[in-house]
């Protein structure tokens, strides 16, 4: 990892499908190994950085260039941030990608992939079964679109292995740019296979 960059990590999907619970996983797996490391919870964000926005296209957008341009500081900085946001539109994913490599940064999308039936069976906040009887409008999956990455860095499948063996995937894939030191640190997660499903 060059001394003077960082890296953002963009974890994208749909509401439930793991990326709040694979940002907590990588966190201390990175601070192992020397880095400073930061996440940008789509929800947190909603709350403190993008109150006001709603949830058009437009909205949508506003919201994810402006997680993107803290964690293009962040990176710029040495700093490895992760994001955890549904991000539903690949325009203004490229567009993040675009501004943080033309900073000198690396840029990892990982798509959280995790199918609505398996989201709405699991349905751990009680979204789905609002957004599929009309209690809420423009909910990403149902009644608002979610445009899969074409070409996304990492995919990880929530509802088929463990956190542990996605954690892995992504942390492999880190290794391989040469983001962070290729080796485990002491505690790592090793991939394994497994059904257990995540959420958030």
């Amino acid at each position: 990892m060059a001394e003077d960059k960082g890296f953002v990590l963009w974890l994208t999907g749909l509401s439930g499908a793991g990326k709040t619970t694979l940002a907590g996983r990588l966190v201390p797996e990175l601070r192992a190994r020397g880095l400073r490391v930061e996440v940008l919870d789509g929800d947190e964000v909603r709350t403190n950085l993008s109150k006001g926005l709603g949830f058009s296209k437009e909205d949508r957008d506003a919201n994810i260039r402006r997680i993107g341009y803290v964690s293009r500081l962040l990176a710029r900085n040495g700093v490895a941030a992760i994001t955890a946001a549904i991000s539903p539109y690949r325009d203004a994913r490229e567009e993040v990608r675009l501004a943080v490599e033309a900073d000198g940064a690396g840029f990892v999308e990982v798509y959280v992939e995790c199918p609505v039936r398996v989201l709405a069976a699991r349905d751990v906040k009680g979204l789905y079964r609002k957004a599929l009887s009309g209690e809420i409008e423009r909910f990403t999956g149902v009644s608002d679109p979610y445009e899969e990455p074409r070409a996304p860095d990492v995919v990880v499948h929530t509802h088929e292995e463990t956190a542990e063996a996605s954690t892995a995937r992504i942390i492999r894939e880190l290794e391989r740019r040469r983001l962070i030191p290729a080796r485990f640190a002491e505690g790592s997660t090793h991939p394994e296979s497994g059904a257990r499903e995540i959420a958030a």
